[in-house]
């Protein structure tokens, strides 16, 4: 195993690498069990697709209000009615758990000396009400939004963004995201880059390379060099 060296920063994406998006529609018991798979990957490809397609027309608006035009347009689709439906799934989605390994490798980052954050296209409100949630408040350094940038991932000025507000180079921060698309760019865009595959899928034939490929974030920590401080004060990476 090779470990990335001369990281300083872990950013992560927040929807799918962080927080469990798909845990919206599992906790709603008004959706029928035998729909809330179809529902999810639907809701989910509209949200992305919408993000993508603003961005090149140059028609941004925030990401709740895309996520509630992609839910809309899944319930259409799937021919689900009801009126307090949509209302339940959006408040879900606000509160959308972590997953279970991330407070302890977010814990074991910061505890070895790396600065933590979150690059999404979430809104600001959403990310803290789901940084806030999910109880991981203190554990990030910065919780960065694309809504300041006023464009979505791909597009290079959000990854521009983070290193502007970190104070660091792309060689020194590692990116880690479940979506392939988001990891191929950071990729290409110079970050270094840990894809969490966590759904099992297939590699993009896109610009970028990951530097590695784990399945969940509990592999992270072993892939980064422990960050010490020295005599002086001096850093160093074993």
């Amino acid at each position: 195993m090779i470990r990335l060296t001369g990281i300083r920063a872990c950013v992560f994406d927040a929807y799918g690498t962080v927080f469990d998006f798909a845990s919206a529609a599992a906790r709603c018991p008004d959706i029928p069990e035998d729909r809330r798979a179809a529902l999810t990957t639907l809701w989910r490809d509209k949200q992305l697709q919408y993000t993508w397609l603003r961005t090149l027309q140059g028609r941004y608006v925030d990401f709740w209000q895309i996520t509630g035009d992609a839910l809309d347009f899944a319930l259409d689709s799937l021919a689900i009615q009801n009126p307090r439906l949509r209302e339940t799934l959006m408040e879900l989605y606000r509160t959308l758990p972590a997953f279970p390994e991330v407070r302890e490798v977010l814990f074991s980052l910061r505890q070895s000396g790396f600065t933590t954050a979150i690059l999404s296209n979430g809104s600001p409100a959403m990310l803290d009400a789901a940084v806030s949630g999910a109880g991981l408040n203190g554990l990030f350094d910065a919780v960065l939004s694309a809504d300041t940038i006023g464009a979505f991932k791909t597009h290079p000025k959000v990854y521009q963004y983070a290193l502007d507000q970190l104070g660091l180079p792309a060689s020194a921060v590692s990116f880690q995201s479940s979506n392939a698309w988001d990891a191929h760019a950071a990729s290409d865009f110079g970050m270094r880059v840990v894809w969490c595959n966590r759904y099992g899928q297939q590699r993009e034939r896109l610009p970028g390379v990951p530097d590695h490929e784990i399945r969940t974030l509990a592999e992270l920590p072993a892939l980064m060099p422990t960050t010490r401080t020295g005599p002086c004060g001096i850093s160093f990476q074993q």
